[in-house]
C-alpha cells in the first residue's frame, strides 16, 4: 500500500479542528468559572440579602446572588462557591436563611459533561494513535508481509485483453486456446481420457507477445489468474521466497480452478548448482518449492501455471520435465502476414491517410517483433502529430522505420563538406556493390542524414522472409561490406575509420561460416570451439578451443580468404563501374536521401556524355539460364596500399 501524504494531513487536520470544537462545547470558559468565596463572605451575603438561591453539591455550596450586590457592576446571575465539609447549612454561624431558595443536591449527583469532556479527547488520542499506526503499517507493508504472496488477481467479469487484441503467433494461440476450452468445458476432453496439461512454458525473443498472450488468456478463460513476476518471489532473507510460493498456491487452491502466470521464470528458476553466496541458497530453495507445488505429494489438478521466458537454455532441467511444464509454446518473429495482422491491430482508433499501404510497409518490417511494429505505430502517430495533421501519411511509417531501426535524425549535426563527400562514395558504394551481386537483397533506401551513431546508412530490405542463409547470401554480404572503404580508396586515394563497423561485421559473419555453419572447404562440414556459459552469472559467455594450433591457423587463413575474395570482388565491381559510382554519389550529395524509383534510376540510366558507361544489369532472377548471364569482369590484385602516416578524416561509422 502506497503512503498517501496528501490524504494523510487533510485527516489530521479534520481531527484537530473536531478536537478544538468539542473541548469549546464541552468544558466551560473561564468566564463561567465560579469564584470561590471565604465563609465570612457567605455569612455577611445571606445576612444583606444577596443571595438568590444556594444549590448544595456534596461539600460544596453553589451561590446565585441578586442584582443588588455592589461589588459587581451588574453581578445578577454571579455564581460563587463555597467548599466545606458540612453537616447542614444552617450550622454555619451567622447565616441567614431568609429568603434564600436553598437545594440540596445530595452527594449521588453524577457530573456528566465532566464525564464527556475527559472521555471524548481521550477517544480522540486514541483513535489518532490507531490511524498512525494503520499508516505506518501500508507504507512498510514489505516489512509487515514477509512471506504473503504479491501475486496480482485480475478481476474475471472484466476482461480487457482477448485473443482478438493477439496476431501473428496463431500457433501459439491454438496451444493456449487449448487450456481455455478445458477450463470450460472439461467433459470434453476427459471423456476421451485427456489430461490438462499442468504447466505451459511460453518462449520467445523479447517482443514477441509472451506476456501479452497471457493477459488474452486471463480474459478468455472466465477463471481466477494470478500474475507475479519471478523476481518478487526471491528476497535478501531466507526462507521468504519460499513462504511466497506457498501462499501463492494456498490463494490458487482457495480460487480453483485458475491460472497463475509466472514473468521472466527464469529469474527463479535458473539451474541449481551454479554460483555463490547466500542468494544462490534462497533462489534454490524457491525453486524447490515450485518443484514440489508444481508436482509434489499433493498434485492439484485445477491448477495451471504458465511461465514465460527469453532464456530456456538457463532453466532447470527438474522444471522443464513432463509433469511440470507439459507444453512449450514457441512464439517466434511473425512472417508477412503476421506483421500485416498486427499492423491492422495497432492501426485501429488511428486516423491513416488514403496513401497508407500496410501490406507494402509489413513488406518493409522484416524482422520486426509485435513490439517493434507497436512502437512503429505509435512513432508514427507522434510524428504527424508533431507537423500538426490531421492524418498519418505513409511518408510518417517509413520514417518511423528507420527511427526504429537507427534512431532519429540528426540534421543539426554540423558535417564539412569533405567528410560529407566520403559518406556519399561510401554508401554509394555499399549500394553499387549490392545491386551488382545476384544473391545480395535489393537496395531500398541510401542516405547520408546522420542517424544515431552512423553518419549515413544503406539500407536492403529481402524480398521475401528467409529463415535459412547459403554461402552465395554471405559471401555477397561480405563484398557489400566491404564497399564502402573501396569507394573510398578509389576516389580519394585514402582511407578512412568510416568502415570500422563494416569490417566488425564482417569478420564476424567470416569466422560464424569456417567455425559454426561448415561453410570452409578446407576444414570440412563441422563445428569449432565450444561455448560454455554460466547460467547463475548471466550472459557471461566463455569459449573453450577444441582445437589445435595447426587448425587454428587454417581457421585464420580460411576467415582471411574470404575476406580478401570479398574485398577483391567488390573492387573489381567499382572499378569497373567507376563513372556510375560518381553518379550517384553526386545526386546524393545534391538530394542527401535516394529511394523507390528515384534510386532504381539512378542504377540502369544512361550516363552523362562525359562519361559513358553502361547502366547496371539487375540480378539474374532464379529461373534464368546459365547461358545467359553476363560474364563478370575478371578480378584484378588489390591496389597498392596508401603510405603510412597519411591523415585519415574520422567519420561515424556507416
Amino acid at each position: 500500500m502506497k503512503f498517501n501524504w496528501k490524504r494523510t494531513t487533510i485527516a489530521y487536520i479534520i481531527m484537530l479542528i473536531a478536537s478544538i470544537v468539542i473541548f469549546a462545547i464541552l468544558i466551560p470558559g473561564n468566564q463561567n468559572k465560579p469564584t470561590e468565596i471565604p465563609q465570612n463572605t457567605l455569612v455577611s451575603l445571606s445576612q444583606e440579602h444577596l443571595i438568590k438561591t444556594i444549590v448544595i453539591d456534596g461539600d460544596r455550596i453553589n451561590i446565585t446572588t441578586t442584582g443588588n450586590y455592589p461589588k459587581q457592576g451588574d453581578p445578577s446571575g454571579e455564581f460563587f462557591t463555597y467548599k466545606e465539609t458540612l453537616t447542614s447549612i444552617y450550622e454555619i454561624p451567622g447565616f441567614d436563611p431568609t429568603g434564600i431558595e436553598i437545594t440540596p443536591k445530595g452527594p449521588s449527583s453524577f457530573d456528566w459533561g465532566s464525564l464527556l469532556g475527559t472521555l471524548i479527547p481521550m477517544l480522540l488520542i486514541g483513535g489518532m494513535i490507531i490511524f498512525l499506526f494503520s499508516q505506518a503499517r501500508g507504507a512498510n507493508n514489505q516489512a509487515m508481509s514477509f512471506g504473503r504472496s504479491r501475486a496480482k488477481l485480475f478481476n474475471v467479469d472484466k476482461p480487457t485483453t482477448c485473443f482478438d487484441n493477439v496476431a501473428g503467433v496463431d500457433e501459439a494461440k491454438q496451444e493456449v486456446q487449448e487450456i481455455v476450452e478445458f477450463l470450460k468445458s472439461r467433459e470434453k476432453f476427459q471423456a476421451l481420457g485427456a489430461r490438462i496439461p499442468k504447466g505451459v512454458l511460453l518462449i520467445g525473443y523479447p517482443g514477441t507477445g509472451k506476456t501479452l498472450l497471457a493477459r488474452a488468456i486471463a480474459g478468455e478463460a472466465g477463471v481466477p489468474f494470478f500474475s507475479i513476476s519471478g523476481s518478487e518471489f526471491v528476497e535478501m532473507f531466507v526462507g521468504v521466497g519460499a513462504s511466497r510460493v506457498r501462499d501463492l498456491f494456498d490463494q490458487a487452491k482457495r480460487n480453483a480452478p485458475c491460472i497463475i502466470f509466472i514473468d521472466e521464470i527464469d529469474a527463479v528458476g535458473r539451474q541449481r548448482g551454479a554460483g555463490l553466496g547466500g542468494s544462490h541458497d534462497e533462489r534454490e530453495q524457491t525453486l524447490n518449492q515450485i518443484l514440489v507445488e508444481m508436482d509434489g505429494f499433493e498434485a492439484n489438478t485445477t491448477i495451471i501455471v504458465i511461465a514465460a521466458t527469453n532464456r530456456p537454455d538457463v532453466l532447470d532441467p527438474a522444471l522443464l520435465r513432463p509433469g511440470r511444464f507439459d507444453r512449450r509454446v514457441v512464439l517466434d518473429m511473425p512472417d508477412l502476414h503476421g506483421r500485416l495482422a498486427i499492423l491492422n491491430i495497432h492501426a485501429k482508433g488511428k486516423p491513416l491517410s488514403p496513401d497508407v499501404n500496410l501490406e507494402t510497409l509489413a513488406k518493409q518490417t522484416i524482422g520486426f517483433s509485435g513490439a517493434d511494429l507497436s512502437n512503429l505505430m505509435n512513432e508514427a502517430a507522434i510524428l504527424a502529430a508533431r507537423e500538426d495533421k490531421k492524418a498519418i501519411e505513409m511518408c510518417d511509417l517509413e520514417e518511423s522505420i528507420d527511427r526504429v531501426i537507427a534512431g532519429p535524425e540528426r540534421k543539426s549535426r554540423k558535417v564539412s563538406p569533405h567528410e560529407r563527400e566520403i559518406t556519399a562514395y561510401h554508401e554509394a558504394g555499399h549500394a553499387l556493390v549490392a545491386r551488382m551481386l545476384p544473391n545480395a537483397d535489393p537496395v531500398h533506401k541510401i542516405t547520408i542524414v546522420a542517424r544515431g551513431m552512423a553518419g549515413g546508412y544503406t539500407k536492403q530490405l529481402p524480398a521475401e522472409d528467409r529463415y535459412i542463409a547459403t554461402d552465395s547470401q554471405f559471401k555477397a554480404k561480405l563484398a557489400i561490406s566491404m564497399g564502402g572503404r573501396i569507394a573510398e580508396e578509389i576516389m580519394f586515394n585514402e582511407m578512412s575509420t568510416g568502415a570500422s563497423q563494416d569490417f566488425k561485421e564482417a569478420t564476424n559473419l567470416a569466422k560464424k561460416m569456417v567455425t559454426s555453419y561448415g561453410m570452409s572447404e578446407k576444414l570440412g562440414p563441422r563445428t569449432f570451439g565450444s561455448k560454455e556459459e554460466m547460467v547463475f552469472l548471466g550472459k557471461e559467455i566463455h569459449e573453450q578451443r577444441d582445437y589445435g594450433e595447426k587448425t587454428a591457423d587454417l581457421i585464420d587463413q580460411e576467415v582471411e580468404a574470404l575476406i580478401q575474395n570479398a574485398y577483391t570482388s567488390a573492387r573489381t565491381i567499382l572499378t569497373d563501374n567507376k563513372a556510375r559510382l560518381v553518379h550517384i554519389a553526386t545526386q546524393l550529395m545534391a538530394e542527401e536521401t535516394l529511394e523507390g524509383d528515384e534510386l532504381e534510376k539512378l542504377f540502369t540510366e544512361a550516363l552523362p556524355a562525359a562519361a559513358p558507361t553502361a547502366p547496371v544489369e539487375p540480378p539474374l532472377a532464379k529461373n534464368d539460364s546459365p547461358s545467359e548471364k553476363k560474364a563478370e569482369p575478371v578480378l584484378q590484385p588489390r591496389d597498392k596500399p596508401m603510405e603510412p602516416g597519411t591523415a585519415s578524416p574520422a567519420i561515424a561509422p556507416a
